[in-house]
Parts: structure tokens; C-alpha cells; sequence
């Protein structure tokens, strides 16, 4: 055992009165409210500080139907704390469900939390929560992120039991990977808890709140590299065994007994990886010490991260597969197939049951009568309908969908191509730009069947956008799921790069890796065709490389049209 770190991961300092356990309860898409703060306290950062900001003024008195920026409606309060709240709420321009942290314009923290926000979204990396937008707007200064409805927080996770090897080897290697990039950037989050850390439907592991969640409680620290990658060890810790590695008790886990200093988890619980428990005391660095053995600790994310490539590979659990009942053989495969059964079988008597009233010569002749009167019918009602189909077809002069050609003055028949698929609506799609935005009032010309008219993206310095994003776009409406064949794009300005994506979901994704990418295209007159017509409702054509010179690039669409 190995003495206790003095930088315990957002709770080490709560003075142990009351555990911090009502995150399990919070909704899985904030997640800022913990127990500890419910009373007005500020949080302290793992080997961090709070700055000692009072928590006045208090958080805005808002109410549910509140609209920010015309734009984002207030739906439900999930936090109220410490001068600031945190609001689920709907992007009416995307019509999409995002989260919305809000605060008082005249509150000491928010500048930094602008400052904050803004820094994290230029991050872009899909392994955090993105920031959408990080606005000041008369009395208010808010933050808009992604809401993430379908993801599973850490907490919850943690509360149905430890996890397997396999599944806490994950959670480690992408926590200090996305971590170390992080940090590469100068970003840090400092309260990296299991509240702050979701599991996806696909097994991938987000984390919410960099440097936002500090910045909205004050909380710094000195050594930023290490404080993150302590917490980082704790919620490895906590996977291995399900309980917290403090004295106090924490988000609905058990705290390690009082005076007994630091457990290696494969001491604290029995069938620990051997692997896995020493990384993370590696991780829970004390000064310099770890608690046994002689591997340096892991004082950064990147060095964790290192730590864990070189770990060998912790292969997923083995399924299991219910037995198959039992093979009964019939009496002739026994062998006993004309022959009486060795066994004598004692019988009740069998009481004779008259015949059903069908059962009897007069029922069946009537069964058959009945059979037979009902396919004539079938015959005569098909014989029909075929007749009159035919006549419609003669009298509207409608044919098959097949058209003649003359080739080696010979007829054949050759297949119609799709038919034009109508555009009920558009919206411009820049996920991953600071204003959310790319000329939105000029979508309506894409597909108004004037060639005149154009859309055209904001400018840029390079073809790849400056190296802000990966590419913009525009989202399509077809108003309800169609099969799509191909899909028309003239663009104006010289060659440009573009995708077509599509999504088989009933609502419009956050993220364009949220999207399928089905065909791909550069050029004035693109022309993109999946290799198999896609059924899908909502198609995104994803502008990647954009033509210009200097530093004046600009994509720009003048017509869109879809077939079927």
C-alpha cells in the first residue's frame, strides 16, 4: 500500500459530510450538477484550487419556452448551481436537441468560460462533446454543446458492477489518448469524473466538459497534466473494482477504508487483471511514488497512453452459448420399430369421443364443396382484375417502363433511369465551425431550378478551409425516406471536392461522421452515384476541398437535383 495522493479527483476535499452520489440520478446528457455542489459549494480540482469566487450574482431565472438568439428554445432545467445552469434545450434551425450552459454576462467567470469554450471548440476532436456555439448576448453569456440522449454515463456503468478486463482496457486507452491530444492543444479539463465521461451505443468513450466544467466553477490548477491523469487512474480504479479510491464515498461508490492509505485494485478485489491494477497505481501518482513494484509512475495522459500500447492485448471475454436440449429418438431409431417395447406402460382407459360434427362423411363432402366454390371465386376475381388492368393500360396509352432504341436495326427493350426526386427543405451544415453557420439565407437557391442563383460557403484561406474543419455542407430533406439513385451538383469557381453522405436515422445527426459516406466526386458538374441506390430521407452533400486562390477560397453551388 502506498500513502495517499493529496490530490483526490474532485471529491478528496468535500470533507467527507455528505457522499457525492446524485449524478447517478442526473440526466446522461449534462451531467454538471453533483451532490457535492447542490449546496452552493464550488468543486476543487483534482490537485487543483478554486479560485474563491463568490457564487454571485446567482444563475439567470429562466424559465422553460425561453429563446436564445432566436434560435434555441429552453426545454428543461437540469442543473441550477454556483451562479451558472445548464439547460436541455432544441435547435430550431436543425431541429436537434443540444445543451445549453448559461450564466449572467456581469458573473466574474464569464469571460473565462468563453474564453474556455471557445479554445475547446477549436479542438474538433470527436472523442469530446463539441461545442457548438459561445455566445454573449445582452444580460447572458451561454454555451451551446452537443446532447448526446442515447449515450450511457460512466456512473450508471459503474453502479450495475466492475467491468470486465477487456472493457476497462478500452475506457483507459481512449480516456488518455483523447486526453494527451488534448493537452497537446493546451487544453485541460480538471474535473474529469465519472459524470463527465459517456459510453456510445458503438462502444466509444466521449468526454464532456473540457475546460468548459472547470472554467464554470473557478477550479485551476498547478500541475494540469497531472491532475488529469490521476483522475484518469481513478476511474480505472473504479472500474476494476467498484469502488472509489478516497476515503470518502463518491458518485454512488464506496470509499476504501479509513487510515488503510492506497489498495491495489487486484488487492481490493479478487480476478483483478494484474496489468490493469498496476497501471492504475502508476496513474495515481503520489508524489512521485507509486504504490508497489518498480515502474516509474505516469505523471501526463501521453505517458499513460504509452504505458497502456505497451500493455499486451487484453482480449474481449469469450460468448457463451446456451446448451441445446436434448436429442429425443424417435422409437424407430431406437430400434424398436415393429417390435413391442420391452417396457410395459400401464394406460388410463381412453373414453371413446364421438366424431366432430365435420368429421363425418356428410361434413367432409361439405368441406370440399365449400374449398372448392372458394377457389373458383379466387380464379374468377383474379381473372378479372387482370383484365381490367389491361384495359387501363390500352386505354391510357400508358406502356411499361421501358423505352426503344434502335441499334443493328434491331427493336430492344431498354430500362427507364430513375425518376427526379423532389427537395422539400435544406439547411446549411457547419458542425464543426465557431458560428454554426454558412450563408443559411441563401439555401433556398439550390434548389429553385435557377441557374442564376447560387449558395456559396464562407472564405477561407485554404482549399482545406484553413485547417478549421474537415468540410461544410448542406443538408438535404426529401420530406420522407426515397430511394436515391444519384444526386446532381454544378459548382461554380473551378474543381471542387465533395461527398455524399446519407444517415438511415429518423432525425438529422449532430456530426457529419454521423452520416454514411456513399459516393464520392470532384469536379464543375459532379455527378454522384452510390454504388447501390440508398433508401434514406435526410442526405448530406459534404464539401471537402474548395476552389480559389491566395487566400481566397470559396465554395459555391448553384443547382442540386436527386433521382430516384
Amino acid at each position: 500500500m502506498a500513502e495517499r495522493s493529496t490530490a483526490a479527483v474532485d471529491v478528496a476535499d468535500n470533507g467527507g459530510d455528505e457522499p457525492l452520489t446524485a449524478t447517478a440520478d442526473e440526466p446522461t446528457t449534462d451531467g454538471t450538477a453533483e451532490a457535492g455542489n447542490a449546496a452552493g459549494e464550488t468543486s476543487p480540482g483534482v490537485d487543483g484550487k478554486n479560485t474563491g469566487l463568490p457564487a454571485e450574482p446567482s444563475a439567470p431565472d429562466l424559465h422553460s419556452g425561453h429563446k436564445l438568439a432566436k434560435r434555441y428554445r429552453l426545454e428543461e432545467c437540469v442543473t441550477r448551481l454556483d451562479g451558472f445552469s445548464s439547460w436541455r434545450a432544441m435547435d430550431e434551425k436543425l431541429r436537434r436537441a443540444v445543451g445549453v450552459h448559461l450564466l449572467s454576462a456581469n458573473h466574474p467567470r464569464a469571460r473565462p468560460v468563453l474564453a474556455a469554450a471557445r479554445s475547446s471548440a477549436l479542438l474538433g476532436d470527436p472523442r469530446f462533446v463539441q461545442v457548438l456555439d459561445a455566445v454573449e448576448e445582452g444580460d447572458f453569456v451561454y454555451v451551446v454543446h452537443e446532447w448526446l440522449p442515447d449515450a450511457v454515463e460512466l456512473t450508471a456503468l459503474l453502479a450495475a458492477g466492475p467491468m470486465e478486463a477487456h472493457d476497462a482496457f478500452q475506457l483507459v486507452a481512449q480516456l488518455s489518448q483523447a486526453m494527451a491530444a488534448a493537452h497537446r492543444e493546451g487544453l485541460a479539463h480538471l474535473r474529469l469524473t465519472p459524470g463527465a465521461v459517456l459510453r456510445s451505443s458503438t462502444g466509444q468513450y466521449r468526454i464532456r466538459g473540457l475546460a468548459v466544467d472547470a472554467a464554470l466553477r473557478g477550479i485551476t490548477a498547478e500541475r494540469p497534466l497531472r491532475t488529469d491523469t490521476e483522475a484518469i487512474g481513478a476511474l480505472l480504479y473504479a472500474a476494476l473494482t467498484q469502488r472509489w479510491p478516497y476515503e470518502n464515498d463518491a458518485y454512488g461508490l464506496v470509499g476504501l477504508p479509513k487510515g488503510m492509505g492506497l489498495i491495489a485494485p487486484d488487492q481490493v478485489r479478487a480476478g483483478v487483471h494484474r496489468g490493469l491494477s498496476e497501471l492504475a497505481m502508476r496513474a495515481l501518482v503520489n508524489d512521485g511514488a507509486t504504490a508497489s513494484r518498480q515502474e516509474p509512475p505516469c505523471t501526463t495522459p501521453d505517458e499513460l497512453a504509452k504505458a497502456v500500447a505497451a500493455m499486451p492485448r487484453i482480449l474481449p471475454p469469450e460468448p457463451t452459448f446456451a446448451a441445446p436440449p436434448e436429442y429425443q429418438r424417435t422409437t424407430y431409431q431406437q430400434g424398436t420399430y415393429g417390435r413391442p417395447s420391452a417396457r410395459l406402460v400401464q394406460t388410463a382407459p381412453v373414453m371413446a369421443v364421438p366424431p366432430a360434427p365435420l368429421e363425418s362423411r356428410t361434413g367432409r363432402a361439405l368441406k370440399w364443396a365449400v374449398s372448392a366454390l372458394l377457389i373458383a371465386a379466387l380464379g374468377l376475381g383474379s381473372w378479372q382484375l387482370a383484365e381490367a388492368l389491361l384495359d387501363g393500360k390500352k386505354d391510357t396509352g400508358e406502356t411499361d417502363t421501358t423505352r426503344t432504341t434502335d441499334s443493328d436495326s434491331t427493336d430492344k427493350n431498354v430500362l427507364v433511369s430513375g425518376k427526379p426526386v423532389t427537395i422539400v427543405d435544406a439547411d446549411d451544415f457547419d458542425p464543426l465551425g465557431t458560428d454554426g453557420g454558412e450563408k443559411p439565407e441563401l439555401i433556398k437557391n439550390l434548389f429553385d431550378g435557377d441557374s442564376a442563383t447560387s449558395w456559396y460557403t464562407q472564405t477561407y484561406y485554404t482549399a482545406k478551409f484553413g485547417g478549421l474543419k474537415t468540410g461544410v455542407g448542406v443538408v438535404l430533406d426529401l420530406g420522407k425516406v426515397q430511394q436515391v439513385g444519384s444526386v446532381n451538383v454544378s459548382f461554380l469557381g473551378g474543381t471542387t471536392s465533395v461527398e455524399l453522405r446519407t444517415t438511415e436515422k429518423a432525425s438529422i445527426p449532430s456530426m457529419p461522421d454521423g452520416f454514411t459516406t456513399v459516393a464520392d466526386g470532384s469536379g464543375t458538374d459532379v455527378k454522384l452515384t452510390p454504388q447501390h441506390p440508398v433508401q434514406a430521407r435526410y442526405l448530406l452533400v459534404w464539401l471537402t476541398e474548395l476552389p480559389g486562390s491566395g487566400k481566397d477560397y470559396r465554395g459555391k453551388v448553384t443547382e442540386i437535383k436527386v433521382t430516384g
